[in-house]
């Protein structure tokens, strides 16, 4: 089967991330001697760099990690909380009903950064100056910028000239939108680095990375964050504008924590995701829902395939929006939404037809309330960043290397377009707050200190019990839709891992979005014109809205598998930007 690039094989390691520059980083850091985690957390600073529209310093990034010499997967949770002065009153005071999507108001403690700094920490082996070392380079000396970039830049150029000034200093450069392929260098960024290496000092390497980390918090980057966003009114996308709520004890008492997964057994794989704090266990629920099918006899190009998992993605979104949250603030029934008596009832729910009704089961002693907000408002900006503009927003990146370590890591949020750049760091802060309801008495209520239900959702399997696959996608709510059809595909109907990943793809926007304004599309099926024809006319038939789009416009999945004494690692070629690397 052709394919737009080889399924990379090798023995010393393997790295593929959304962009070539974190996937080289990534290999660099190996070849140099370092293990997967090394390689991961300077490939995450250099997308902060080289994907500026799908991720930041002030953003977020969960990821699960595997210890070879632990024995043991993890997820990191670097997903800041509200802060404290957020509640729905402050909201509603302000005349408000739903979170902006941009601006100030909605950010949450930056939480991307003390993730990486703590892996580093506790599992890897280089320097805080060594892992800052290609992110300060490609700051200070510039990276070529990716079409992509210039297009969510022109997508927002009015407001930055008109309602964010900070932000035109760095992305309109002599007061021009920049273009592709040309230099692009942010030098604020490069010496906010430089100077964390500097101030945080000598002593041990772990000495190091935690006082890098307490700057972070509660030093230099911490003091101009939380000055910029309390003396600042900025437009966002409400149409007015407001201040920031960060505080300093909101830095200062928040840490980048570990937790144990949620995991599922299919067949002879087990599948790890981050708890209901973020959407990650819908993948769970979906294969717990797909398992009564036969998928194996299913065409992978078929309506039956198509129709068989857009039905139950419907219905385990539905249970997404009427249960997760936060767990350390609400009661989450994960047992009973992947016991299989529950999905045996829910299975029973898919027919041949398309269902326009969103579903959410019922679970005893729960409520089963979905919300949805309104219309896409005129306002740039709003969302992950590059939903309208193509298939994908945010990062990933995979990583194993030679003694079987392994990273699965999404990093996103302070995109450039989320929130004004704070002049002196050169990053801007996050929106991830968009994310919760301003109603009282929802899993995804909006509290102090609380976890927004995130979609970001990097994933890892076992296969016969033994650590396999570190894989993963950006793309918003499509992440465990467009993450799931490929692992089905690979599972189930030996595609390898580029073709399963170059394979034409699907995603529903049936449910409520994740981001400002909420909004739903009962029934919408986007697909790739690639599909057959007769694939897409069945569809249409069966009562789906289909509605056809570019033929390399949904999904950006990337993947690394060890198995057999092998490495293996795949990237997406849409966008052209995505690569994997190994040897």
């Amino acid at each position: 089967m052709f394919t737009t690039r080889p399924e990379l094989l090798g023995t010393f390691g393997v790295a593929a991330s959304t962009h070539w520059l974190a996937t080289a980083t990534a290999m660099a850091a190996l070849e140099e001697g370092g293990n997967a985690f090394d390689a991961a957390v300077a490939a995450g600073f250099a997308l902060q760099v080289v994907e500026p529209h799908l991720n930041g310093p002030g953003g977020d990034m969960p990821a699960l990690i595997w210890s070879a010499g632990e024995e043991r997967l993890r997820v990191v949770c670097g997903q800041g909380p509200a802060p404290a002065a957020a509640t729905i009153d402050a909201f509603r005071t302000l005349g408000l009903d739903i979170v902006p999507g941009t601006g100030l108001l909605a950010c949450c403690v930056p939480g991307a950064v003390d993730a990486w700094l703590s892996i580093a920490r506790d599992y890897g082996t280089m320097d805080l100056a060594r892992l800052l070392r290609p992110a300060i380079e490609f700051a200070a000396a510039g990276y070529p910028l990716v079409g992509h970039a210039v297009a969510t830049i022109a997508s927002v150029e009015s407001l930055f000239r008109e309602e964010w000034p900070s932000s035109a200093a760095v992305y309109l450069p002599g007061g021009r939108l920049p273009e592709a392929g040309t230099l692009f260098r942010n030098p604020a960024l490069a010496r906010t680095w430089t100077r964390l290496v500097a101030e945080a000092g000598g002593g041990s390497r772990e000495d190091q990375i935690d006082a890098a980390r307490r700057i972070f918090r509660e030093g230099f980057i911490a003091e101009m964050i939380v000055d910029f966003a309390a003396g600042n009114e900025v437009m966002d996308s409400s149409g007015r504008r407001h201040h920031g709520l960060l505080s300093g004890e909101d830095m200062a008492n928040w840490q980048a924590s570990y937790e144990e997964p949620l995991t599922y057994d299919y067949g002879r794989y087990r599948v790890a995701k981050a708890g209901p704090w973020s959407q990650a266990p819908v993948f769970l629920q979906q294969l717990a829902l797909l398992k009564g099918f036969d998928l194996e006899g299913m065409d992978p190009l078929g309506a039956d395939f198509v129709h068989v998992v857009v039905e139950c993605a419907k219905l385990a979104f539905a249970d997404r929006e009427a249960f997760y949250g936060d767990p350390a603030h609400v009661e989450v029934p994960m047992e009973r939404l992947l016991s299989d008596d529950y999905n045996d009832a829910r299975r029973r729910l898919v027919d041949a037809d398309a269902s326009r009704a969103i579903r959410p089961g019922a679970v005893e002693g729960f409520a089963s309330t979905v919300r949805v907000g309104g219309r896409r408002g005129p306002v740039p900006g709003t969302g992950e960043p590059t939903i309208t503009l193509s298939g994908g927003d945010t990062c990933h990146l995979d990583v194993i290397d030679r003694w079987g370590n392994m990273v699965s890591a999404t990093p996103s949020g302070g995109w450039l377009q989320s929130s004004p750049v704070i002049p002196e760091l050169g990053f801007c802060l996050g929106s991830r707050m968009q994310m919760f309801w301003l109603e009282e008495g929802l899993p995804g209520s909006l509290a102090p200190g609380k976890r927004p239900r995130t979609t970001l959702s990097p994933s890892f399997a076992f296969r016969d019990g033994e650590p396999w696959m570190a894989f993963g996608t950006p793309g918003g709510d499509g992440q465990d839709q467009w993450s799931l059809i490929f692992f089905l595909r690979h599972v189930h109907h030996g595609m390898n891992l580029q073709a399963a990943i170059d394979a034409p793809t699907f995603q529903s926007h049936h449910f409520p979005s994740s981001f400002y304004p909420r909004q739903a599309d009962p029934g919408r099926l986007a697909v790739e014109e690639r599909l057959p024809t007769e694939t897409v006319a069945t569809l249409s038939r069966r009562g789906h809205e289909v509605e056809v789009i570019g033929p390399w416009s949904i999904g950006r999945i990337s993947a690394c598998t060890r198995e057999d004494g092998l490495l293996k690692a795949a990237a997406n070629p849409r966008l052209m930007q995505g690569y994997a690397a190994g040897r």
